[in-house]
């Protein structure tokens, strides 16, 4: 076995007995020879250690368990824009993006088409065995014509269209150099099939362009035969419709030398519009009594709230103390007039997952935000509402806070409604004690340095966010 492989597989009865050494594969699959070959490739050109293998969804999506190089699980259809960043972020990996046909033909059919046409140096192996294999046996983009599938019963129709042929269409665009049609039927067309990935990954290797093999493969199980018999209906049914052979092979001299990104913090802080600028620091220590480690807020309602810029807000704010902060906007058709919101997490070391599904605290500039999001506050955690717009907050879990807060209000009688969002943060420091109030005037000064004029307003509308809760609580 190749030594790209690992020595045992651990997705099988923990790495013991015979399982140990076999794939997930139904028996007959063409993905354990595709497999194979790319290990082989890999370990003859010398590159395990500089190969990253890119596997989104479908029966490849567990490549990771048997190749021994680095590997990333990208979403269904995606491979090829994860395998970009790869290839842009590290010129110097070997970048290959593993794919089905239901994934590469269907739901990512855009990105192979754009990585395509790039031509960036990437080697892309697509298989193709006609079906839907892990999700059930639908029909795929690649499903021949006649074809029963779990969602084409009486055969695959002409209202369907016809078969995708990937290779003739990638073969067309300008940015591939190489492109090739392969099968696994038999021994001869199994070398050739070794040869073409080997080739598609040279090429990649001396930075000459994008390779594309495409590998007609078996599979026995939605085809109900057993492996020779499925052998023989790729042989005398797919390549009638998708014909062996060598698409493209225009290879030029080695163009791709382009010099490793810069991950300097300053050249970096740049591009992005950011500060190098240390701000003066507040908290004594993270604010245990929320949280010992982590303490998540959700921030909703509808557009023109102001709820991701607070948000925002609170995230640079946790940032500028020294501690781990995110800030994830979710932005719905309901933007307007219904509920949309922000995750944030402030974390004492780091932050492993972004999303707030129970909040320790929420701000909800709207009812329909409160009605859907007040019930999944944790146990002992707070609730800031706009009284101004909600009169009738109703109950919510046992031990939640539930305060209101007249934050359109006060930011009328202030003279800018848009400031209410202001509010909501004095009302959050006086309610919960998560930064001093310091730490909060220090984030809402650095975001408007470039609106001095408005610092003052700003500043008014947190000192009367944090009156109105202090009187509410006293």
């Amino acid at each position: 076995m190749s030594t790209v492989f690992y020595d045992r597989f651990e997705r099988h009865s923990n790495a013991e007995g015979l399982k140990a050494h076999a794939t997930h594969y139904c028996p007959g699959c063409g993905h354990g020879l595709a497999h194979k070959y790319l290990a082989e490739a890999i370990e003859e050109l010398g590159v395990q250690d500089r190969t990253v293998a890119v596997s989104p969804v479908g029966c490849s999506v567990f490549l990771y368990y048997y190749l021994d190089v680095g590997n990333t699980q990208a979403a269904h259809g995606r491979a090829p824009a994860v395998a970009l960043g790869h290839k842009m972020a590290n010129p110097n990996a070997v970048v290959v993006s593993y794919q089905g046909d239901g994934d590469l033909a269907s739901i990512g059919l855009a990105e192979i088409v754009s990585a395509a046409q790039m031509g960036i140096p990437l080697t892309v192996i697509f298989v193709n065995n006609a079906i839907y294999g892990m999700t059930g046996g639908q029909m795929a983009p690649t499903s021949l014509m006649g074809q029963k599938t779990a969602t084409s019963p009486y055969g695959r129709g002409v209202t369907a269209g016809q078969p995708m042929k990937m290779a003739e269409l990638v073969s067309g665009l300008d940015g591939t150099v190489y492109v090739e049609r392969v099968a696994l039927f038999d021994a001869k067309n199994r070398a050739r099939a070794k040869k073409a990935i080997k080739k598609a990954l040279q090429i990649q290797v001396e930075g000459r362009g994008l390779a594309f093999v495409e590998v007609l493969a078996e599979c026995p199980t939605h085809l109900k035969m057993n492996p020779e018999e499925t052998e023989k209906w790729v042989k005398d049914n797919m390549l009638p419709v998708f014909p062996l052979g060598v698409k493209k092979d225009s290879v030029p001299e080695p163009w791709f030398h382009p010099a490793p990104p810069s991950f300097d913090p300053e050249k970096v802080l740049k591009l992005v519009g950011g500060s190098s600028e240390h701000l003066e620091r507040f908290c004594t220590s993270f604010p245990t009594h929320l949280d010992p480690h982590d303490i998540s807020l959700k921030l909703a309602g509808s557009g023109g709230d102001g709820a991701q810029t607070a948000a925002m807000l609170i995230a640079h704010a946790g940032i500028n103390e020294g501690f781990d902060a995110t800030h994830i906007p979710s932005y719905g058709p309901e933007s307007r007039g219904g509920t949309s919101y922000a995750d944030v997490h402030v974390a004492e070391t780091e932050v492993h997952n972004p999303a707030a599904p129970r909040p320790h605290v929420l701000i909800a500039f709207n009812a329909p935000s409160l009605a859907k999001f007040g019930p999944t506050v944790r146990r002992g955690g707070t609730i800031l509402y706009d009284s101004s717009v909600v009169k009738e907050p109703g109950t919510f879990g046992e031990g939640v806070r539930v305060i209101g807060v007249p934050m359109t209000e006060t930011a009328v009688d202030l003279g800018k409604t848009m400031v209410k969002n202001i509010v909501a943060l004095g009302a959050l420091q006086a309610a919960t004690g998560l930064f001093p109030k310091e730490t909060f005037l220090t984030a809402v000064r650095h975001a408007l340095k470039e609106k001095c004029a408005m610092i003052p307003l700003n500043e008014e509308a947190f000192a009367w966010g944090v009156k109105t809760v202090e009187t509410l609580t006293s």
